[in-house]
């Protein structure tokens, strides 16, 4: 069930992102839901002791990792046909590196901008949504940085609605709350203020879900989400959806973990490093075919240029 009732017209379209979401990873399936634990066994021969030994007092009684995720960002977090099971690529790697550590993730669906908060007051031991790494991020938790990705723009085809990006004043645009796009959008519309002209109707969600739906619909002027979604949104809604210009502010996302974590953030580096050398990695990339993202220096809380 979608946390935000759509009008007739989007709601077919919500339901179309929801029978879309069907796929799992074959590497390593994620059984998600509040509540639920993933009940695929660790994968022999991947435990590394040294890494184990680094994980919190919490997790290692618990045997598990309570995984703070917003499933409304297909292909990256997405909720599976049955409402229950979490699924997608960004699920399946930390599944992969979760199994470095011997342990099995439960995955805690939350709206995005409730995740951090959830983090640090330790209702999750982990974040993980595709965050964009930002400064104002690192003030407040600490991140790991895995991928990377930038911003792209999707409208209708042909461009209906005649928007640029560079000049959306006055257009209707729809954006996820919370996301590093919202505050994009935002700052182009006060430029726009600024400029004399009008100021951007901004039509924000807590799901990328329904601001999908909304340029589907012709609600909405265009979108603006991170770059592998609306890839994605053009593929899953062919000839009703079409890019608009390229993609752009490319930035790493990261894994949220509390300010008091460093060891453990240390750990997720050497353990995405050791996905990375055995080739499991880049195996759940090129599954879902996010592979262009793929990043070797993993690090906790990197340097932003």
């Amino acid at each position: 069930m979608r946390r935000i009732q759509l009008v007739a017209a989007a709601g077919a379209v919500a339901l179309g992102l929801t029978l879309s979401a069907c796929g799992s990873n074959s590497l390593s399936p994620s059984t998600g839901g509040e509540g639920n634990t993933s009940a695929a066994p660790v994968p022999t021969g991947t435990v590394d002791a040294a890494l184990a030994a680094k994980l919190p007092a919490k997790i290692k009684a618990a045997g598990k990792i309570v995984v703070g995720i917003d499933p409304t960002y297909a292909p990256n977090e997405m909720m599976a046909a049955d409402g229950k099971t979490v699924t997608g690529w960004d699920p399946a790697l930390f599944d992969v590196v979760a199994a470095k550590f011997g342990v099995k993730t439960e995955y805690s669906p939350s709206k995005f901008d409730a995740i951090i908060l959830g983090v640090d007051s330790g209702k999750y031991d982990v974040g993980v949504s595709s965050f964009s790494i930002t400064k104002d991020r690192m003030a407040k938790v600490n991140m790991v940085s895995y991928y990377s990705a930038g911003t792209q723009w999707v409208t209708k085809p042909g461009n209906p609605g005649k928007v640029s990006i560079d000049d959306p004043c006055g257009k209707n645009i729809g954006v996820q709350s919370g996301t590093t796009q919202f505050d994009d959008i935002t700052a182009r519309s006060k430029k726009c203020v600024t400029a004399g002209k009008p100021a951007v109707n901004i039509l924000p969600h807590d799901g990328q879900d329904e601001v999908t739906a909304d340029v589907v619909s012709g609600k909405v002027d265009a979108m603006l989400a991170d770059s592998p979604i609306g890839l994605y949104a053009v593929k899953q809604f062919a000839g009703k959806l079409e890019k608009l210009g390229d993609i752009y502010d490319s930035a790493p996302y990261g894994y949220v973990l509390p300010k008091s974590e460093n060891d453990f953030g240390n750990a997720l580096v050497d353990a995405l490093k050791a996905a990375e050398a055995d080739g499991s990695y880049k195996a759940v990339l090129t599954e879902w075919g996010v592979e262009s993202g793929a990043i070797t220096d993993f690090a906790l809380n990197p340097s932003l240029s």
